[in-house]
């Protein structure tokens, strides 16, 4: 049973060590892929600014430098530390608490839906640590050069001063509706590629093969729901960078939706995913992996399995 709390002892070291595993897991991957992210939501906010991705990274390099590419690296990497301990560590809290609620045999007969609540508790949470951070990003990302500060001191005290708190959590339902159904599918997938794998391609017990050969097939597994996560969420990430990047008071959240699907329409929802696709495949499997490898180092087992 893939985490079930029959095999492992978990008790408050064993969460900790989960929230530290996907800290990592989820900070270093998406600083990693900050160039990525960066193209994919200026075409998001400016669908004509770049002709494909190779004419996004000569572009930049030829007006930014290189050290363009990395334009919201700094929030990005504390925003998804932060989002990293409540969706990894939380999702192992909650689906300890609703495990222990139904019992035992409930959870074996009903583990998808176990997993898609517990990762929807714990991305709710999870956002509230991220939201102020990737609003900074986008801002920082996707303002015209020269009117919006690029370093993370000066940007936030913009936000701070201008919008005040409530500049940092505008995006926090569109976030919700990205970020809830991506971990839903992130996570109840993984279970299930991971399972499959064991069942159909190795298929000896998943103890008997070694460390190496487990983390490939969590990276695979997570690749694949990766690729799932990106257009099921696509549309809420491109109205997060919609939102972000409007200037000053642009009324409340609703009105705000409602006018820039008005100016994009249902086709303009999906600008950059094939961007997106790549980043956030490439993004969940290593997220996976670097979880898992850490978890092995700290004594623990790969996630998933038969």
């Amino acid at each position: 049973m893939p985490g079930g709390p029959d095999v492992e002892n978990k008790d408050a070291t064993y969460y900790l060590k989960c929230m530290v595993g996907g800290a990592l897991a989820c900070g270093l991957t998406h600083t990693a892929v900050t160039p990525l992210d960066l193209i994919k939501c200026r075409r998001q906010v400016d669908s004509t600014l770049y002709k494909s991705l190779g004419d996004a990274f000569t572009k930049i390099r030829a007006t930014e430098g290189t050290a363009g590419l990395m334009t919201g690296w700094a929030p990005t990497l504390i925003g998804y530390n932060l989002q990293g301990v409540g969706k990894f560590g939380f999702y192992e809290i909650f689906k300890a608490t609703y495990t222990s609620i139904l019992g035992e045999e409930t959870y074996k007969a009903n583990q998808a839906l176990v997993y898609a609540a517990s990762s929807a508790s714990a991305e709710f949470f999870a956002d509230m640590f991220l939201c102020p951070f990737e609003a900074l990003k986008v801002k920082m990302q996707t303002s015209k050069p020269g009117t919006f500060p690029t370093e993370f001191g000066a940007a936030w005290n913009r936000i701070q001063t201008t919008e005040g708190n409530a500049g940092f959590y505008k995006g926090i339902v569109p976030l919700w509706a990205r970020q809830i159904p991506y971990t839903i599918v992130k996570f109840v997938f993984f279970e299930k590629c991971v399972s499959f794998f064991y069942s159909n391609v190795w298929t000896q017990p998943k103890e008997s093969y070694g460390k190496s050969t487990q983390l490939t097939i969590t990276f695979l597994s997570g690749y694949t729901a990766g690729v799932l996560c990106a257009i099921v969420s696509h549309p809420a990430d491109t109205m997060v960078s919609k939102l972000n990047n409007l200037s000053g008071d642009s009324g409340s959240t609703g009105q705000a939706v409602s006018k820039i699907y008005g100016e994009i329409g249902f086709a303009g929802l999906w600008r950059g995913l094939g961007v997106r696709i790549i980043m956030i495949g490439t993004l969940t499997g290593l997220q996976w992996w670097i979880y898992d490898t850490f978890k092995t180092l700290v004594g623990l087992q790969t996630s998933g399995g038969k």
